[in-house]
């Protein structure tokens, strides 16, 4: 919080550095690169973000400078697993019932704010205090411990009508567009780990020995981290394609290329460590582990390579 990276895309005058989300996905793969556990993914790329792309009001812009100071963490109740708003709003609007499952950090933000459809059929935002009366957020085991996933469940939450926030331009491409910002981000955080895996297996090849020479001498081994640095560069291409054209192809290329690479990349780092690469003392279990569940948050390698498949249809 104190480097200023929460509020890294967030406007100058709300306490941000006014950056964009080049910087974020900066931040994002050395976070992977280092197995980090943080909330960023659900404060910085998903909360953030989601204010950002709301009308202006007191309310949201109060929020909005504090989540951006560290003061008060925000998390988007945006189903990882679904891609559309899992809450709804009463025909009344004083009333909010849902639930998604998989929501990022939630367990550690003091306000949610929950991707709804109201009366009419347009997906809103609806900003809920993490204690209020209703609502349970309930922290979901995954295979990765550097992650923390909750399912969030509103069941008549009481709602204010100032509390219910309208996007800023077109509501469904909106939520299009934060779900892709997460996509990418985790595509960011599969290089830095792809990246950290192949770093730690071509220094630990060089240093142990076998039959009198370090075992990197042996074509098998060059040849595995040959393949690795390849695919870690065809991913690097594709990711950036997706931070400087953000759009569902590109998204849906970069999702799909790099945290595939991140899976086969940590594997192969495992294998070509021997048998200290299956113990918990060499730390690669982390990485595989982090990079298999990117692999199946915002869409699966196969769900994106469909939909890309679906433009020749």
């Amino acid at each position: 919080m104190q480097a200023g990276w929460v509020g890294l895309d967030a406007p100058e005058k709300f306490g941000g550095s006014g950056a964009t989300f080049a910087e974020v996905a900066v931040i994002c793969e050395e976070l992977g690169r280092a197995a980090a556990r943080t909330a960023y993914l659900g404060g910085a790329v998903l909360g953030i973000g989601a204010l950002i792309a709301l009308q202006a009001s007191d309310l949201r812009d109060q929020l909005l400078r504090e989540a951006t100071a560290g003061t008060t963490r925000v998390a988007l109740a945006l189903s990882a697993e679904k891609p559309r708003p899992q809450f709804e709003l009463a025909a009344t609007g004083g009333r909010l019932d849902g639930h998604a499952t998989f929501v990022a950090d939630a367990a550690v933000a003091q306000h949610v704010l929950l991707p709804a459809m109201d009366a009419q059929g347009t997906p809103v935002l609806v900003d809920v205090a993490s204690d209020a009366t209703g609502l349970r957020i309930d922290s979901q085991p995954v295979l990765d411990e550097t992650r923390r996933l909750a399912t969030v469940t509103a069941d008549g939450v009481a709602v204010d009508r100032a509390a219910v926030w309208r996007f800023d331009e077109d509501p469904h491409q909106q939520l299009q567009a934060l779900q892709e910002r997460a996509a990418v981000a985790l595509a960011c955080d599969s290089l830095g780990i792809a990246q950290a895996m192949l770093d730690a297996t071509v220094s630990y090849v060089g240093v142990r020995h076998q039959f009198g020479q370090p075992i990197g001498a042996f074509q098998a081994v060059k040849h595995a981290c040959a393949d690795m640095l390849v695919c870690i560069a065809v991913a690097r291409q594709l990711v950036m394609a997706a931070v400087t054209e953000p759009g569902p192809t590109t998204t849906a290329m970069a999702k799909s290329y790099a945290c595939d690479t991140a899976v086969d990349v940590a594997g192969k780092a495992m294998q070509l460590h021997g048998g200290i690469g299956y113990t918990w003392e060499s730390g690669v279990h982390i990485y595989l582990k982090r990079a298999a569940l990117n692999r199946s948050l915002f869409g699966s390698p196969a769900d994106h390579r469909a939909r890309l498949a679906g433009r020749y249809q």
